[in-house]
């Protein structure tokens, strides 16, 4: 097969579809970092210093946190349909109403388990609480992301 044999709407097709995956990847990483932020700043202290300075217990919580925002927003992309932009708005929209759904049920697990996760998040050792947050996180992530289908 040959250039010349190939329809002349296969490519105004792939351009589209690349335009699509691009929108929707800029979606996505906006999600992630809004999920980030959202995590961030309900937890005591600067989440993203402690993840540098490599306490271990802020790397599982926000490591689950960010599988858990990722469950989301790939559910909430690809229950979307219509035109693109519906489809996008759409992904947004779940998007965001389940990162806040999924971050205030782990604060609510946190509270209720009186988990101090100010103090689990610093310390230089696992904390086995940290591994109840991290499931929370995906937990929850998963619930959130099946409720959104």
């Amino acid at each position: 097969m040959t250039l010349a044999q190939i329809d002349p709407g296969f490519f105004s097709v792939v351009g589209r579809g690349i335009g699509a995956i691009l929108l929707y990847a800029v979606i996505g990483v906006l999600l992630m970092l809004v999920g980030f932020w959202g995590v961030d700043i309900t937890t005591p202290g600067k989440l993203n210093r402690l993840v540098r300075d490599g306490k271990p217990n802020a790397v599982i919580v926000t490591a689950a946190g960010m599988v858990s925002m990722a469950f989301i927003v790939v559910v909430a992309i690809y229950t979307s349909s219509g035109l693109l932009v519906e489809g996008l708005l759409a992904s947004l929209i779940f998007g965001l109403v389940g990162i806040i759904a999924q971050v205030g049920g782990v604060r609510l697990l946190e509270w209720i388990t009186g988990i101090d996760i100010g103090a689990v998040l610093a310390a230089d050792r696992i904390s086995p609480q940290a591994y109840v947050v991290g499931a929370a996180h995906l937990a929850l992530g998963l619930v959130v992301a099946v409720a959104i289908l």
